[in-house]
């Protein structure tokens, strides 16, 4: 059986690095897989000229990277907003996203429902109905463009669960699955059998740790995160898409080792189907 395949995320570079610089970062640890996190000042498809869009091609072309996803995180943006100026913002957001995915040959561009952490939440199906109304906007854009739109498992979101996902996948047709394996366990649903559930729908995996008493994306082995059963799983469905280690550790803060615990998570991962460490 053929090792699992490992990426990197530049998500721990977001303020410290531009997405070329992180990207090559990432190169030279190894990683030519990589997710590009698409966030201002570090990759922002709306102040990347056609000009510079060509030089950072060309530069990652140069060192042999490829794109596995990008991923536009729920940090400013929140496409089942009230507002619907919101919406439309995180809307036009992604349509950018995905006209650089196809410029860039990234297959595929990772979408998540908004968060919901106040006092007062919307109705609910208000926010199903502004999520699915914006998917469906965004895989009608996406389809001729060559790229696929994965839904990802969020807990701070109104759709925390991969049941959840499909679910509303079903409503948005043509989609499929981002699984981020620390946002499930940090719920405790059971991985193994979320994986079987999503089947083929699985295209793309994150993977990190986290404790139970404050939600983090850390190195694998300070938290709840078993990799053992998602490897199984993985391997039970025939997955051959890219796991991707997506560590969040600031790099602009010096007490935080984003490199170390890259490398320290892929060496627990290797041990459980995962291609083991470039040499």
């Amino acid at each position: 059986m053929t090792d699992l395949r490992v990426a990197a995320s530049t998500f721990p570079f977001l303020y410290s690095h531009s997405g070329l610089d992180a990207a090559l970062h990432l190169a030279d640890l190894g990683y030519r897989e990589q997710e590009m996190m698409i966030f201002p000042p570090h990759c922002w498809p709306a102040e990347l000229s056609p000009d510079k869009r060509r030089e950072w091609k060309a530069a990652f072309d140069d060192r042999g990277i490829s794109f596995t996803s990008f991923c536009y995180p729920a940090l400013d943006n929140n496409p089942n907003s009230v507002d619907r100026l919101m919406r439309q913002y995180t809307l036009d957001r992604y349509l950018e996203a995905i006209d650089l995915a196809a410029e860039w040959d990234c297959p595929y561009v990772v979408m998540i429902p908004g968060p919901v952490n106040s006092l007062i939440d919307p109705p609910y199906q208000w926010m199903y109905d502004w999520f699915v109304e914006a998917a469906k906007k965004v895989v009608a854009h996406a389809r001729p463009a060559g790229v696929e739109i994965l839904l990802e498992n969020v807990p701070f979101t109104f759709l925390p669960t991969i049941d959840d996902m499909l679910g509303v996948a079903g409503d948005i047709g043509g989609v499929a699955m981002n699984y981020d394996v620390c946002n499930a366990a940090y719920i405790d649903e059971d991985l193994g059998a979320a994986i079987r559930m999503m089947g083929p729908l699985c295209k793309n995996v994150h993977i990190s740790d986290s404790p139970k008493d404050v939600f983090l994306h850390a190195r694998l082995g300070t938290g709840v995160v078993d990799p053992a059963p998602v490897g199984a799983a993985l391997a039970e469905i025939g997955y051959t898409g890219a796991t991707v280690l997506e560590i969040i550790a600031d790099a602009t803060k010096p007490e935080n080792d984003p490199d170390g615990d890259i490398k320290a998570s892929h060496a627990i991962i290797a041990n459980h189907g995962w291609a083991p460490p470039a040499a």
